[in-house]
């Protein structure tokens, strides 16, 4: 597998914008939380079989960036909610990624622009 080299992933706890960085060219992508059909219409659960439900959902997002992250040799976790250290803290106790370079900030909600523009400027 070809080992890219720096990605920005802009998240909070259900969407992440990606922003792999090549030559000083951004490709995009996106991430979503995705809830199954029959998460969503079940409401009669109780609030634990509902809290476990959510914390399954989160567990799909965050491994689904993980295994993108995998093939980067650096990598930028940014945004405006705790999802990004989430995120840092399970990659972090896996040690296949203790050769892949991730830095953890915090930033404000952005447009398109904002987050090319601050992924530009980490990596120079």
């Amino acid at each position: 597998m070809k080992s890219l080299k720096q990605l920005g992933i802009w998240m909070d706890h259900s969407n992440a914008y990606l922003m792999a960085l090549t030559d000083g060219v951004i490709e995009e992508g996106k991430v979503e939380l995705e809830s199954t059909d029959e998460e969503k219409a079940d409401h009669s659960d109780s609030e634990k079989h509902i809290h476990t439900k959510e914390q399954h959902e989160q567990s799909r997002y965050y491994k689904k960036l993980s295994d993108i992250i995998k093939v980067y040799k650096e990598v930028l976790l940014f945004g405006p909610t705790d999802a990004k250290e989430e995120l840092f803290n399970l990659i972090k106790a896996d040690h296949f990624f203790d050769n892949i370079k991730i830095e953890v900030k915090h930033a404000d909600k952005m447009n398109e622009p904002q987050m090319h523009t601050f992924v530009r400027e980490y990596f120079k």
